[in-house]
């Protein structure tokens, strides 16, 4: 069965149980703060189990997008070295919000899997909660008395809180589960050991696959259970071991979801995946290939929902799942070129039918992919390089740990190739002082995100909260509920929630409210405003005195004002880009601040300075026309695409959405706009630059910011003119010191070619014969294009030159060192190591060809020593 029907088959099974499927939520979490990805089926429902919202149906089955790479949930390590884990799977789901329970979802699960897809009763396995007497939870006899009905008892395990007791985080919903197992073994193996000694031992062909929680009990944050209102069903079953089952294979890697991949991986490297290697190396491949085929499919999704590859948060850790993809390539796989970009037509074909995103974004990942490698490959032979000045330097065969990790930290270099080059060379690494760096680097990052969050503090039952800062940015309003947090960034700060707010939480890329809470009797500052689970949280630095009265809610009005100028004049400048360079522009990412606003947007070159004044100019021919502003709050999501709507990938939108139009310039928003074009007042672009292959990005500002900048640049012009003793031509004046300052360093060459010309003749005086070779090593005053000259011109003096100048520039020391090239051959002298060498001396390094190398360094002081060392060259 091919896995594009095993989906289908799913959902179709789902649907005829009265179950609305719904689509995919992106792989990368929007509004969510307290997850970077979605991990599992149900992240997209917390908001229903937390009883923030209603959901469209009681019943909804779906697949998921999931990535699993970071925190608790994180299997990047064991990705490519055993044939079941993942760092991007489908997790195939059915939900049921306070509608069935045990008894259905039990029951409906085994009819999927032994009716509808035949798989054998007798390889399956199930395990039930044994209970806990420290959480008051009894084992689940339940559940267990619905599988004797399904299954013979000898096929049911009791399970422990680590495995059959699901929980989504340190606090909120949770409840025990039931695992599905199953036992792909072969016959003789299964004859020497039984299944049932297998489950959980993480054994290749005894996995779980299907777990289907019963959600019933919310964790508080002093860890107590408590009953939930409602009972739930959560279930999560994954697809690519159940094409593994179901293909009769006995490794996700041999099902249709993974071999087309790992075939063109084979073409495009040369190398051959065997299915079952007998030997280290083609161990070696095949990990490499695994590693490959999993990670082009998480970074191509990531992308494709909008997560560019970049240096820190969700950004990172795509480049980190990419870079380890590339590495393995380049170590295992022996290549050095790009190619993994080659992969994403693959997974288009494969998955574009379900997912759309990744075939309309094909291009776009393909591209970015590309790019990374590039950059990748070329910071590996850098690396390479570094690995040879640290090589260089030490003494014995031992490589400072600390370095390797300096390697590896700074500037990307893998532990694994450093280990692998440096045994290649004879050497090795101090492997405890790596972990020890390492774990403090961990230690450093863990203390700066450790957060404590206490239990709501409930005023007012029930989560009606309304959104009012559309038509309003003052107004009363109670709390409702808050709760303290903690953390060692931010101290102690105060989650508010209110009955209705006019304060514009964080998102969509505009920032949040910031404003005041005012009673009667104190005012408090509200900092920022975010989303959690469809919750509007206003962050403040204390609690009110008294929490149930009244307050007034203000949102800071300057900064709304500019914010909203800002936002607006994004819609514009998306559609001056399109009508300027052309309709394959589509925005990826943007941030609206009160003080500026970033725009990034897909184009496959730098927009030159032409094209910025049109677009400029475009923006600005908007805001003259003074175009009021057209908001449809709920509109049918279908019918604003029909009408031109412009929608994001990478957004979750509902069956109604709201619609921002000014004149001809329509997208889907639900942020703040200004009511007319001309309350932007001006628009003006202060930068563009590349963010990634395919990808731009304009910073621009409006409104008060635009008045500051031109305030500045008047200043700026007036300071400018009064050092030039006020000229009546300021341009002319700026010229002609420009002309003045070009002759003098003519000049000034000049003078320096001539100091070097008379220093020729009185070095050449002073060389020195030692055992035949003519020597020098001596302190010059010269810049380093003056040595390099220096060194060469004494170079044709004669043969058997061995030559070392020192120089001091910006009170850091430089050597040059020339050879001629009979003593390059004859003798095995090399410049390159004799710099490396000698750099030691004035704390640095350096490199070069045999004949010619240059070294810099720190240290002046060891200027004299380096210079006496030469000698020992040609003793």
């Amino acid at each position: 069965m091919k896995s594009r029907d095993i989906r289908k088959q799913f959902l179709d099974f789902f649907t005829e149980k009265q179950h609305l499927i719904v689509p995919s939520a992106p792989i990368v979490t929007k509004d969510d703060p307290t997850l970077m990805f979605n991990n599992s089926g149900m992240a997209q429902f917390k908001e229903y189990f937390l009883g923030n919202a209603t959901p469209k149906s009681n019943r909804i089955a779906d697949t998921q997008k999931c990535l699993r790479v970071s925190g608790k949930h994180n299997d990047l390590e064991d990705v490519g070295f055993d044939t079941y884990h993942h760092t991007m799977f489908e997790m195939l789901g059915n939900w049921s919000f306070g509608d069935y329970f045990k008894k259905e979802a039990i029951n409906w699960a085994w009819e999927l899997l032994t009716e509808v897809y035949k798989v054998p009763k007798d390889i399956l396995y199930v395990t039930v909660f044994e209970g806990s007497e420290e959480e008051g939870v009894p084992f689940d006899q339940e559940a267990y008395d619905i599988w004797k009905e399904l299954i013979d008892e000898s096929h049911i395990l009791s399970g422990n809180k680590k495995d059959n007791f699901w929980e989504m985080g340190e606090q909120g919903p949770c409840g025990p589960c039931s695992e599905i197992h199953v036992d792909i073994r072969s016959a003789e193996e299964k004859a020497q050991k039984s299944g049932r000694e297998l489950i959980n031992e993480d054994h290749p062909q005894v996995v779980e696959i299907w777990n289907i929680v019963f959600m019933e009990f919310n964790r508080k944050a002093d860890k107590s259970l408590v009953k939930l209102a409602n009972k739930h069903i959560d279930t999560g079953m994954g697809f690519e071991r159940l094409c593994m089952v179901l293909q009769n294979v006995t490794s996700n890697y041999d099902t249709d979801v993974f071999t087309p991949l790992i075939e063109k991986i084979e073409k495009l490297t040369g190398k051959k995946y065997t299915v079952k290697a007998s030997n280290e190396t083609e161990k070696k491949i095949n990990i490499a290939i695994r590693v490959i085929a999993d990670h082009v499919r998480a970074v191509a999704f990531a992308i494709a929902d909008g997560q560019l590859p970049s240096n820190n948060g969700a950004g990172y850790v795509i480049r980190r799942i990419l870079r380890r993809a590339i590495r393995y390539g380049f170590t295992f796989l022996d290549k050095s070129e790009p190619f993994i970009y080659e992969l994403v037509s693959i997974l288009s074909e494969q998955m574009g039918e379900f997912f759309p995103e990744i075939k309309s974004q094909q291009g776009l990942v393909t591209n970015v992919i590309k790019e990374e490698e590039i950059s990748f490959l070329r910071t590996l032979e850098q690396g390479l390089q570094l690995l040879e000045n640290v090589v260089a330097a030490t003494e014995g065969t031992e490589v400072s740990g600390a370095k390797a990790f300096e390697l590896y930290d700074t500037f990307g270099f893998p532990e694994d190739l450093t280990a692998l080059i440096l045994k290649e060379k004879g050497y090795s690494y101090n492997k405890t002082e790596f972990d020890a760096e390492l774990k403090k680097q961990k230690d450093r990052s863990r203390a700066a995100g450790e957060m404590s969050t206490d239990d709501w503090n409930i005023i007012v039952d029930g989560n009606t909260e309304t959104f009012v800062g559309y038509d309003q940015l003052e107004n009363e309003v109670k709390i409702t509920r808050y709760r303290k947090v903690e953390s060692k960034k931010d101290g102690v700060l105060y989650q508010i929630v209110l009955d209705n707010t006019p304060f514009y939480p964080e998102g969509g890329g505009q920032v949040g409210d910031k404003g005041t809470l005012s009673s009667a009797s104190e005012t408090i500052d509200v900092l920022d405003t975010k989303k959690e689970n469809n919750l509007i949280l206003h962050i403040t630095k204390k609690l009110p005195e008294n929490t149930s009265a009244t307050f007034t809610a203000k949102v800071n009005d300057s900064l709304r004002s500019n914010t909203a100028a800002n936002h607006s004049a994004t819609h514009l400048l998306h559609q001056a880009l399109r009508s300027v360079l052309g309709t394959h522009v589509e925005q990826k990412g943007s941030l609206v601040a009160p003080n500026y606003l970033r725009f990034d947007f897909s184009h496959f070159s730098k927009v030159t300075d032409e094209e910025l004044q049109q677009v400029e100019d475009f923006v600005n021919a908007r805001i003259q026309e003074h175009i009021p502003l057209i908001e449809r709050r709920s509109i049918p999501f279908k019918q604003a695409i029909e009408e031109g709507a412009m929608a994001l990938f990478g957004e979750k939108y509902g069956d109604n959405v709201r619609a921002i139009k000014f004149g001809n310039s329509m997208e889907l928003c639900g942020g703040i706009h200004v009511q007319n074009t001309a309350d932007i007042w001006y628009f003006k672009i202060t930068g563009e630059s590349a963010v990634a292959s395919g990808i731009r990005r304009i910073e621009a500002i409006t409104n008060e910011a635009v008045k500051e900048y031109f305030t500045t640049q008047e200043n700026t012009l007036n300071e400018i003119k009064a050092s030039l003793k006020n000229p009546q031509d300021t341009l002319k004046a700026v010229s002609s010191l420009q002309d003045e300052n070009a002759k003098l360093k003519k000049q000034v060459e000049a003078l320096l070619k001539d100091k070097a010309k008379n220093l020729k003749g009185e070095l050449a005086n002073e060389m020195k014969e030692i055992n035949g070779v003519k020597f020098l090593a001596k302190q010059v005053d010269l810049d380093a294009a003056g040595a390099k000259d220096l060194v060469y011109e004494l170079g044709n003096l004669g043969d058997n030159l061995f030559i070392l100048l020192a120089i001091v520039n910006n009170d850091k020391p430089m050597l040059t060192c020339y050879i001629s090239k009979e003593l390059v051959a004859e003798k095995g002298l090399n410049a390159g190591q004799v710099v490396r060498e000698l750099g030691k001396h004035i704390q640095g390094g350096g490199g070069g060809q045999p004949f010619f190398a240059t070294a810099g360094g720190k240290n002046v002081d060891g200027i004299d020593n380096a210079l006496n060392a030469a000698k020992d060259y040609i003793k």
